[in-house]
């Protein structure tokens, strides 16, 4: 009955979702602002229509969709979060089709938020309907699905704590992480967090002529690429001391058992193109991703970079550095420890300025609780196979605000792939991977009891 109904509307459902990802809520970029609000309104709407109670919930950023069904005040609650904001599109170039024109080619669904998380998020909405056109909905459900995850979720800790009780529920329900394959479905157990620095070094109070000067002026490019340099040595570990003091070491049991997870090392650099892996020494490929911490420049700018030559030594230069955290590692301390070290590196005849800009903490949920069995028994009735847990590489800081704030739990059932190319150009989902996202959320409704 539930899979028939999701396949005889799945044009319908994916309709909707391309008139969603058409939107471009890229809250990272000011001139999108009303467009995010306009994604948001665009949920909001199609909860209400299932029967949802729902409103905009205004934050000094962009607004917060929370909606509400209530059947029986004894029964359990979900909480389901997700986001509607996504990634800049950029490099534009490098995109086959547009990224805010859903285009489907191979049975998957290229667009911007196709899968992070706009795409996982409708699988919610959909299994919301196929509940409510059915008569299965057993327990109470509440959407809060928010437009600045992107961003660093800053206004997000503010709603939170203001509203606890209208958060109360027993597990939160997340879809915004990766399966290990379509073969192998697998629920996220651990999530990496994050420290996001800025760095920007001058020396001379203007552009200089690199004939005239060069020799004789420090070049900020030059000394910035130095000191990112320095913080990473050849075997891979990060130089910050301190960096390391806090990490959580796994047993040798636990690392085996990490990793028993299906990975074929010759696959994965055939599918990134790459000759060679690289990473920290001692450790796996899973490891590396999944209980290692890491530190890794995003981006670094300076000079001249337009067409052409321009012979010139530039006043400053920047870099974005980004550094996930394992267990134990506080993203504020982390941030102090950072901001001290490339200070003290830096050589004399410049000087710096260190900006701080969103973190998260790492988290670990557990796997005995009854929200978790749920969610494996839904795998289990819908894949015809138990779900592997994994760690995943990623942050999703709210996980551990959600502890800390509400002492809640959540279970990971994300529905991705990793070759779904998140935050790149030509990001997609397979529309089998949405179809069956929808039956397996329906079923965890069906086992949370």
């Amino acid at each position: 009955m539930i899979k028939s109904y999701i396949e005889s509307n799945r044009d319908r459902f994916l309709n909707e979702l391309y008139g969603w990802l058409r939107i471009p809520s890229v809250s990272a970029d000011s001139r999108h602002k009303a467009d995010v609000r306009t994604a948001a309104e665009y949920v909001k709407a199609r909860l209400s229509e299932l029967g949802a109670e729902v409103q905009l919930i205004e934050t000094k950023g962009h607004p917060i969709v929370f909606g509400e069904k209530k059947v029986d005040p004894s029964k359990p609650t979900v909480l389901v979060y997700g986001h509607y904001d996504v990634q800049p599109p950029d490099p534009l170039d490098k995109w086959t089709s547009p990224p805010f024109e859903p285009t489907v080619r191979n049975e998957r669904i290229y667009a911007r938020g196709s899968c992070d998380d706009k795409g996982q998020v409708y699988m919610h909405v959909k299994a919301f309907e196929v509940l409510m056109k059915h008569n299965l909905l057993s327990c109470n459900v509440k959407f809060m699905i928010e437009g600045e995850e992107e961003v660093g979720s800053e206004n997000l800790p503010i709603f939170v704590k203001e509203n606890r009780d209208r958060l109360k529920a027993d597990v939160i329900l997340i879809s915004d992480t990766s399966l290990l394959s379509l073969e192998h479905p697998s629920i996220t157990v651990g999530l990496r967090g994050l420290s996001y620095m800025e760095v920007e070094v001058t020396s001379a109070n203007r552009d200089l002529h690199s004939g005239v000067y060069g020799g004789a002026v420090a070049n900020p490019i030059n000394e910035l690429a130095r000191m990112i340099a320095s913080l990473v040595d050849e075997r891979g570990h990060i130089t910050i001391p301190g960096f390391y003091d806090k990490v959580k070491t796994l047993t040798t049991e636990e690392r085996k058992e990490l990793n028993k997870a299906p990975f074929n090392l010759e696959e994965y650099k055939k599918e990134l193109g790459i000759g060679e892996v690289k990473g920290e020494e001692g450790f796996t490929t899973i490891e590396r991703t999944g209980i290692r911490p890491t530190l890794d420049c995003n981006g670094i700018w300076g000079g001249y970079t337009g067409e052409g030559a321009k012979t010139v030594l530039p006043s400053k230069a920047s870099a974005k550095i980004s550094m996930r955290l394992v267990p134990n590692q506080d993203p504020a301390e982390i941030t102090a420890l950072f901001t001290k070290h490339i200070q003290s590196i830096a050589p004399r005849w410049v000087t710096i300025k260190v900006t701080a800009h969103h973190g998260g903490e790492p988290a670990v949920t557990p796997t005995d609780s009854k929200a978790y069995r749920a969610a494996s028994k839904a795998f289990e009735e819908v894949w015809g196979k138990p779900p592997i847990p994994t760690r995943d590489g990623g942050s999703i800081p709210i996980v551990a605000l959600f502890k800390k704030e509400l002492n809640l739990d959540s279970v990971l059932m994300g529905f991705g792939l990793d070759s779904d190319a998140l935050h790149s150009p030509n990001e997609s989902y397979g529309i089998r991977n949405f179809l069956i996202g929808i039956e397996t959320i329906v079923a965890f409704y069906k086992h949370f009891k």
